[in-house]
């Protein structure tokens, strides 16, 4: 095993855990959590999510780093211009999750926390569309990545 097959594995492992369990929770859990009434589906989210994020902030980071560090391993200039794309996306993804933590979820902690079930519920379906869009965005991604789509 050299240092570039650990790279690609961690980047790899990263997208899959990242978008993966995305697609989990949204067509998954989801579902089957509706049935709950909100005093308990909302703190099953909460407990979820307090779960799931830690792996997103370990994907937030390796994903970047071991794409930034496969570009300069063979220049930016050489790179197949889906990786650049690949990086954009990425980034977006990033983004949008940043805006969920800094966001909907620190909402949705602090309405369960208080019991305000509405106002979790708000909360919980503006992460619900940041997560749909990210699933789209991750699986648009992922296509680039193996089959180039054109790019």
């Amino acid at each position: 095993m050299t240092l570039r097959h650990l790279v690609l594995f961690l980047h790899l492992a990263s997208v899959i855990v990242w978008v993966g369990g995305m697609v989990f929770a949204y067509l998954c859990l989801r579902p089957a959590a509706a049935a709950l009434p909100p005093s308990q589906r909302l703190p099953l989210w909460v407990g979820v999510f307090e779960r799931f994020f830690p792996m997103v902030w370990g994907a937030v980071v390796l994903i970047p780093v071991t794409g930034i560090g496969r570009l300069i391993e063979v220049g930016f200039g050489n790179a197949p211009r889906a990786w650049h794309v690949m990086m954009l996306t990425g980034l977006v993804m990033i983004a949008v999750f940043l805006s969920l933590w800094f966001g909907p979820w620190r909402r949705l902690r602090a309405a369960v926390a208080r019991e305000e079930w509405a106002a979790g519920a708000v909360a919980l379906n503006q992460i619900r569309q940041r997560v749909g869009f990210n699933i789209v965005l991750g699986a648009a991604t992922v296509a680039i990545a193996t089959l180039g789509l054109g790019v």
